[in-house]
């Protein structure tokens, strides 16, 4: 008998199977169990949960005049009394909490150097002309001041924004690192990827924060970037 021609019979045969077959369970369905993120299923998104953790680290610098876009919700949860004046950002007329109407890759009209933080969680998937819209962010910052933003990794489209002004963009840390290199100091940015293969299906199944342990959500994994974050300071002269 030739022993090498069975060999290469029964790796070719053994290739054809998994080794540990996976229990697919509730996950082996062609749609999501949520398609609002899991809002339905609990407080906080599995985005949501890097987001928060991330403004919470860097609440310091969240002080004076700040930007958020769309709503406060960041800079009264985690300003304090640090805040004087508190602006909003909307791209369209509608929204009752914004003080600012504007399109970030054609804000013209907001002064420069006016704001000590912008709050920017996942907003630059959005906006198709972003490299526009980092420029203007960094305009209206004064000198000393600070951009903490979010973007997507690994995540599914949402289906509202899409429908409203569209959304056209999923990042890693390289590209964020190019892209923000554009307009700030590589020695002023701080990039940070989190989330792993377990936070990623979850996320795109759509379960709530609250349905992973903690350490699931913890463990970082490089090759699997959910979301990325990043601390940006404007150089003074």
């Amino acid at each position: 008998m030739n022993f090498e021609i069975v060999k290469k019979a029964l790796r070719k045969i053994m290739s054809l199977y998994p080794r540990y077959p996976v229990i697919w369970g509730s996950l082996r369905r062609l749609t999501p169990i949520s398609r609002v993120f899991g809002y339905d299923r609990g407080p906080q998104s599995v985005a949501r949960y890097y987001i928060d953790q991330f403004i919470a680290k860097h609440q310091e610098d969240i002080c004076a005049r700040v930007l958020e876009i769309g709503d406060n919700t960041y800079t009264l949860r985690f300003g304090c009394d640090r805040v004087q004046q508190s602006d909003v950002l909307h791209v369209v007329p509608g929204n009752f909490s914004a003080t600012i109407v504007a399109d970030l890759s054609t804000a013209e009209t907001i002064p420069d150097e006016i704001f000590n933080c912008i709050i920017l969680t996942h907003t630059l998937q959005f906006i198709y002309d972003f490299r526009s819209a980092l420029r203007h962010l960094q305009r209206v910052l004064m000198p000393g001041g600070v951009l903490l933003a979010t973007l997507p990794g690994i995540s599914q489209i949402s289906r509202y924004d899409m429908d409203r002004w569209g959304e056209y963009w999923r990042f890693t840390t390289l590209s964020t690192e190019l892209l923000f290199e554009e307009f700030f100091p590589r020695k002023n940015l701080q990039i940070t990827a989190h989330g792993n293969v377990v936070a990623a299906i979850a996320l795109l199944h759509g379960l709530a924060s609250r349905e992973l342990r903690r350490a699931e959500l913890d463990y970082h994994d490089p090759d699997y970037q959910v979301v990325i974050t990043v601390r940006a300071l404007k150089e003074r002269p």
